[in-house]
């Protein structure tokens, strides 16, 4: 095995190869490797789960059900705050174990564990406000009572490009609704998963209430527990197509499913922007992750009169990036999580090149080792080009000139995705009215960062179902129980 061997405790990859984790117990295994994608060289093996590892795991997830369904809320607060506590502990470690599997730079990579703990603390809050509702009925017959329960056990499926914060989004709120859990990080990042499966064992998750599971068959392993009528809830964060496909295998069981799917922002710059907010803005809506973000801007729409000095500045800023190992203290832009990601950003690239776009930097994949692709700006980019409606989940700035509000909303609404958008104006009422008429889940109005614990994160169209975060987070691993009553 090699790792890097001045990273010690949780940053330690071989720390994190123990095997699967079920009902508590560690189970030995291997078969999965992750990859340093700055070298590509070996990390750490992890175990493949068989069909019947999940099976165990489902068990598991079921013998501890009843057991946390009743535990009262404020020791299951408790133990989610516990568990916050110990990620901000083991911050420095976690971030660095972050950088070596994903390759996000060590500043991206302590905002997201900083991120991910607060999901912890939000949600230790949100377990003792789990609302009711009391009211008579309009014709005086009988009283309304509505309760809350658990919906049951629930499947997790992250991805590698936040593999703490996606899962502290969904355990935070199923724990803390009374939900037991199996957690299927993705393949390429699978040792922050498992390092939080220890953490949360030292901050006292009973066993069987959180367990964690990597594959190579991520469709049979999925499939076989949703078959199992005892699992009742899907949340999925993820690529659309994949979530089409586990809709489908879901509704023959009827579950519940919660889906975080793709998206394709668009950043909107009007005339009468703060040039210097928006380009501040644009590279951390671009570049936060070196890209690989679901709420990444995907396709700036910069308004004729600023087109220019906007192109000018966007290309300054993202030439001084310094490219490198996601855990050199000095990188601003990490690798491409693999060889794969990095193809398909220089596919994308090369055929707007191809269509008349021009590169104002960047624009060609860097040959050294790792899966490195350069911050990229392209200008005068067709409409109709693939980098348009595609997700180009990588460094990669393309802008596009428009002159009328309504042109921009147009462009804006022009794709199957609808997550998030960003907009940029000096005129509050213009952006609100704009807002208004974009068809998206979220919108940054002078902010490129809109994440946050606290509010509800998803989409509309393809870009997913239900809400994750926020006070109707737990809801989602809810179900209302309607009584009525005489007395």
């Amino acid at each position: 095995m090699t790792f890097h061997a001045k990273f010690s405790g949780y940053a330690d990859p071989a720390l994190h190869a123990a095997g699967l984790y079920i009902g508590g117990k560690w189970q030995s295994g291997s078969g999965i490797t992750v990859l340093d994608p700055s070298t590509g060289n070996l990390l750490a093996e992890v175990a493949d789960a068989a069909i019947e590892d999940a099976q165990r795991a489902v068990d598991a997830a079921d013998a501890a059900a009843a057991g946390w369904r009743a535990t009262p809320a404020r020791q299951r607060s408790e133990i989610l705050r516990r568990w916050y506590q110990l990620m901000t502990q083991h911050a420095e470690e976690l971030a660095t174990l972050i950088a070596l599997e994903n390759g996000k730079a060590l500043a991206d990579a302590r905002g997201e564990v900083a991120y991910a703990a607060e999901f912890f603390r939000w949600y230790a809050e949100e377990a003792t406000r789990i609302p009711g509702e009391f009211r008579h009925t309009p014709s005086g017959s009988h009283n309304i009572l509505v309760d809350h329960e658990p919906i049951g056990i629930a499947v997790l499926i992250t991805p590698w490009n936040f593999p703490a914060a996606m899962a502290t989004r969904k355990i935070g709120p199923a724990l803390a609704a009374g939900c037991t859990v199996i957690l299927k990080p993705a393949s390429e990042t699978p040792l922050t998963a498992y390092a939080m499966a220890r953490l949360g064992e030292e901050a006292g998750v009973p066993p069987g209430v959180v367990n964690v599971l990597t594959t190579s068959n991520p469709g049979g392993i999925t499939n076989a527990m949703l078959a199992d009528p005892r699992v009742r809830k899907l949340s999925f964060t993820g690529s659309t197509g994949v979530g089409r496909v586990l809709l489908a295998e879901a509704a023959k069981s009827v579950v519940s499913c919660s889906m975080e799917l793709g998206g394709n922002a668009p950043f909107i710059v009007f005339d009468d922007a703060d040039l210097e907010v928006a380009l501040d803005g644009a590279m951390i809506a671009k570049m936060r992750n070196a890209g690989e973000a679901c709420t990444a801007a995907n396709r700036f729409y910069v308004q004729a009169g600023i087109h220019d000095a906007f192109v000018a500045g966007l290309t300054a800023r993202m030439k001084s990036l310094k490219i490198g190992p996601g855990y050199d203290p000095e990188t601003q832009c990490g690798p491409m999580i693999t060889q794969n990601a990095v193809r398909k950003i220089d596919r994308l690239v090369s055929e707007a090149l191809a269509a008349g776009a021009r590169a104002t930097t960047g624009g060609k994949p860097l040959t050294e080792n790792g899966y490195f692709y350069p911050p990229t700006v392209l200008e005068n980019v067709p409409v109709n080009a693939s980098i348009a409606r595609e997700e180009i989940f990588g460094p990669v700035a393309p802008v596009y000139k428009f002159e009328s509000d309504d042109e921009a909303i147009r462009l804006a609404n022009n794709t199957e995705y609808g997550l998030a958008a960003y907009i940029y104006s000096r005129d509050l009422k213009r952006a609100m009215k704009v807002g208004k008429r974009i068809e998206t889940g979220m919108l940054g109005i002078n902010r490129g960062l809109m994440s946050d614990p606290a509010a509800p994160f998803g989409g509309v169209k393809q870009s997913g179902l239900g809400r994750e975060g926020g006070v109707t987070g737990i809801l989602e691993f809810m179900e209302p129980k309607y009584f009525a009553v005489d007395y």
